[in-house]
């Protein structure tokens, strides 16, 4: 019988998946207004907006809260199809740049350990 390891708490909570999706529509603003994706990629997104504001719903939004549920599962699952129909490279190159900042560059130096004691 093999034993897992029990997961570890978030000590965010909501909060993780908040960030999470934040995350995840600044990388859709960055690739929408990215030149390089082709514009079939980029119809994907108003296209799911278009969803919200039209009144065909799969949920109708006269039950409170229950009824946007369909509207938000629509944006995102919107938004990940974006993302995926996008030139790998370049999603990559958002990703690094959001988690790291605007200057991720490598920068490969010669170095040198130098022993104090031998000295």
């Amino acid at each position: 019988m093999s034993q897992s390891k029990p997961a570890l708490p978030n000590p965010a909570g909501g909060l993780g998946i908040l960030t999470e999706v934040i995350k995840r529509f600044r990388l859709a603003w960055h690739l929408f207004t990215d030149k390089r994706v082709p514009l079939w990629a980029k119809a994907v997104l108003p296209l799911s907006w278009l969803y919200v504001v039209s009144p065909v719903d799969f949920l109708p939004d006269l039950i409170p809260g229950l009824g946007q549920l369909d509207d938000i599962g629509v944006i995102l699952l919107g938004m990940a199809l974006f993302v995926k129909l996008c030139p790998p490279e370049i999603v990559q190159n958002y990703v690094n740049q959001l988690a790291y900042g605007q200057d991720n560059e490598i920068i490969d130096v010669p170095y040198r350990v130098i022993d104090e004691d031998k000295e």
